[in-house]
């Protein structure tokens, strides 16, 4: 795996062994990032299920200027460090290891509003609608957010979440990538 382009482009990046996290392909990443950008002028990135933060620090890699990666596994926590220091720009990041609503609960007490949110949970213990509506009703949002959503292609989530709606996904293998923005 490796970080797929911008001022990272072409890094390699450590993943955790085992089945405790699910990376996402580097096909998948640039595909998502593609849909949304690709690049970015600034902007804070929130990854809530970061496993070895290659999303996180493909966010800052196209242009975001910070990105929180959310982590509540140990190990996978110690594979983000040593991502995030092969960047060398170990400021740009934020590492909060504890699950991701407690987490959001955290956030919601700074002044800090989220450009992009990155959600990649582990299939089985996906509350993807549940987060974003924490997200929305906490104020963490800026106002042209846009949210990623990666899931089993099988889950099919909501067309609207509050104020949210999706206006794309694509199906990539097992996985799917739902995107959503801020309803005109």
């Amino acid at each position: 795996m490796r970080v797929v382009a911008g001022e990272f482009g072409g890094r390699k990046l450590k993943t955790l062994t085992g089945n405790n996290t699910r990376p996402t392909t580097d096909k998948v990443k640039g595909a998502m990032f593609n849909m949304i950008g690709p690049y970015f002028n600034g902007g804070a990135a929130l990854d809530l299920f970061s496993g070895s933060g290659s999303l996180g620090i493909e966010a800052v890699s196209r242009g975001m200027d910070h990105a929180v990666l959310v982590e509540k596994n140990y190990r996978a926590m110690e594979i983000i460090r040593e991502n995030v220091t092969m960047t060398k720009n170990e400021a740009a990041f934020q590492l909060m290891k504890m699950p991701a609503n407690q987490a959001i609960q955290q956030l919601a007490e700074g002044e800090l509003k989220y450009d992009l949110v990155l959600l990649d949970p582990p299939y089985a213990q996906q509350e993807i609608v549940k987060q974003i509506e924490m997200l929305l009703k906490n104020e963490l949002l800026t106002a042209d957010a846009v949210v990623v959503c990666e899931t089993d292609k099988e889950v099919v989530l909501p067309k609207v979440i509050g104020q949210l709606i999706e206006r794309k996904r694509h199906d990539y293998g097992i996985t799917a990538v739902t995107i959503y923005d801020w309803e005109d």
